[in-house]
């Protein structure tokens, strides 16, 4: 992993961070893309205690504001100007219908909007490494999802959480396959995941009884860290495109995760939705 420069969104806790575990401890430059910027630093500050041979970094990015994406992204550029790999960690689960700065259903907006945009605008650094890659932690839950634009900003009709996560997973999954179809011949791969039930702060917003629950069947977040942390640098996956793995569960896809021209669709209305920042 020695040199091997890693942006991971939402990296302070859950997931991200025990993924930026594995890879500092293997040597590799990792980012730490946060929200907020005070539990990132009290992350940068444990993750340089393990002694790793690689680098800590912390860049502020809110999913929740497109403006907050394109100035990482335009951080990310100037400071580094190459990018090994990008894992689009970050992610919410909402009990309640709330919208991000930019008007969009927030799980769609955080979820998928925030993370397309990003991965678009990092592009061109991840082109400049020698073997780019790119990680989408998709979900499970993307077979109780379907893409209704009408829902995107929530102009109609009434709101099921369950739903709305089930339609950004698989908006995740769908992107992660068309741009796989995208970067064909380019040295930049792109590979989603299901990370399975984990018990990390994803979520944080339901209520402490079913939380209570829930956590019988979850497993640690150091299970699909590993995984996330070979897609990433691993010789296994070197020029691995197109895949959907699970860390916990089968790996199985739903019919429309595998319809390619509803991902092409998809792509295309995505770019249309953040052209103002392309």
């Amino acid at each position: 992993m020695s040199n091997t420069r890693v942006l991971i969104t939402g990296a302070n806790t859950g997931i991200g961070f025990a993924t930026a575990q594995v890879l500092v401890q293997g040597g590799a430059d990792v980012i730490l893309a946060c929200r907020n910027p005070d539990k990132a630093t009290e992350a940068q500050a444990e993750l340089q205690k393990l002694g790793g041979k690689g680098t800590v970094d912390v860049i502020p990015l809110d999913l929740n504001s497109l403006d907050s994406v394109k100035a990482a992204a335009e951080l990310v550029n100037k400071r580094y100007g190459a990018l090994d790999v990008l894992i689009n960690n970050a992610g919410i689960f909402g009990d309640a219908l709330r919208f991000t700065e930019d008007g969009y259903e927030q799980q769609f907006g955080v979820n998928y909007v925030g993370p397309f945009l990003l991965t678009q605008l990092l592009l061109p650094a991840l082109k400049r490494a020698k073997a780019g890659r790119i990680v989408h932690l998709s979900s499970i839950m993307h077979w109780l999802g379907n893409i209704k634009p009408e829902s995107f900003r929530m102009t109609s009709g009434s709101y099921r959480a369950v739903a709305a996560y089930g339609q950004s997973k698989l908006a995740n999954l769908l992107f992660s396959h068309a741009l796989a179809r995208e970067l064909a011949g380019t040295g930049v791969t792109s590979n989603a995941l299901h990370p399975g039930g984990v018990d990390s702060e994803i979520y944080r917003d339901l209520p402490k009884y079913q939380y209570a629950v829930m956590r019988h069947f979850l497993i640690p977040t150091r299970r699909p860290a590993e995984l996330i942390a070979q897609m990433a640098v691993g010789a296994e996956w070197a020029g691995r495109n197109g895949e959907y793995v699970s860390a916990h569960m089968p790996n199985w896809q739903s019919s429309r995760a595998k319809d390619a021209a509803l991902a092409d669709q998809l792509y295309q209305q995505s770019l249309e939705l953040v052209s103002a920042y392309l």
